[in-house]
């Protein structure tokens, strides 16, 4: 498979269209599969990475920064590190909590150290934290850039206000500009980010790299009345099915995936890559078999009935 890769906003970095989440490495997916995830999507053209420092503290015996590792042990043994671009964030992990400067550049060590590189192409504040002022945040990330630890910064589940008040610091100090902004976005949850965040975004020319982009595997089609799923989030998913809104989106993908003879998750990442400042939707697999369904995205083109459809039936 080959696509051609879109620009992330202002950055010089060009990405695939499907951002491979990382968050399933060393908690469901163990370093086997998740190295045979990452070959497989490598292999179609797939260049672009996601992952966060607290990944995945939550799971028991771990304590944050598995993923990390396993992204790294296999950048590693791949020796392909300059074709990857590689994202990941701070501020939730046990061990380094917030978004103090010191917290920022300590954080940002340990990940480096994890992911056996000497620099991060796409840096995230993973959770706004509003006691900080966005003045000592911006000004430690740029030290990470001028010191060439970090290549470009960007910003998850942040208000509109304080994105904005952040670029305009940066803009008037001269300092790293938040060039992405990864939000929670996907056919059942577009109230978060459409909107003023989105006009925020838009404005200051920012790539929007969306997660959840599948709604926690809602809009895989696995999720349907009286079918049972085996996976973590299963209850977070099937909440969907009790709304109107969410068996109309259900109904319009199965009609275009069926007009397109595609996968039901491919249709939903499609629509959301046709949307406005969306760059890559991010989404992730546990097994080689999953990967397909998501690296569609790269080929699918929805017409503009079927953009309407989808937007309409999700309203």
């Amino acid at each position: 498979m080959t696509s051609p890769l879109r620009k992330l906003g202002s950055s010089d970095l060009e990405v695939f269209p499907l951002c491979l989440g990382g968050n399933v490495f060393g908690w469901t997916a163990d370093e086997t599969q998740s190295f045979a995830v990452l070959d497989a999507y490598a292999a179609a053209g797939g260049n672009f990475l996601d992952t966060a420092d607290s990944y995945s503290a939550w799971a028991d015996g771990n304590e944050g920064g598995e993923s990390e590792t396993v992204i790294g042990r296999w950048l590693a043994a791949r020796g392909n590190r300059e074709d990857m671009v590689v994202a990941t964030k701070v501020s939730q992990h046990p061990a380094f909590p917030g978004l103090s400067a010191a917290n920022i550049k300590a954080a940002a060590d340990a990940s480096l150290r994890r992911l056996g590189t000497d620099h991060i192409d796409l840096y995230y504040t993973h959770f706004d934290k509003t006691e900080v002022p966005v003045e000592e945040i911006i000004g430690a990330l740029d030290d990470l850039v001028k010191a060439g630890k970090v290549r470009h910064i960007a910003a998850s589940n942040i208000s509109p206000e304080r994105l904005r008040e952040s670029l305009e610091f940066s803009d008037r100090e001269g300092l790293a500009r938040y060039v992405a902004l990864q939000p929670q976005y996907n056919l059942v949850s577009r109230d978060t980010y459409e909107g003023a965040l989105r006009d925020v975004a838009s404005g200051a020319g920012l790539a929007a790299v969306p997660y959840f982009a599948l709604a926690a595997g809602f809009l895989t089609g696995k999720y349907r009345p009286g079918a049972t799923v085996d996976s973590p989030r299963a209850a977070g998913a099937a909440k969907h099915l009790e709304t109107e809104r969410g068996q109309r989106v259900l109904t319009a993908l199965d009609a275009i995936a069926g007009a397109h003879n595609t996968a039901v998750p491919t249709v939903a990442l499609a629509w959301l890559a046709a949307r406005p400042t969306v760059a890559a939707p991010i989404a992730s697999a546990r097994t080689v078999e999953q990967l397909p369904a998501l690296l569609g995205v790269a080929e699918l083109s929805l017409t503009e009935a079927e953009l309407s459809r989808l937007s309409e039936a999700s309203a």
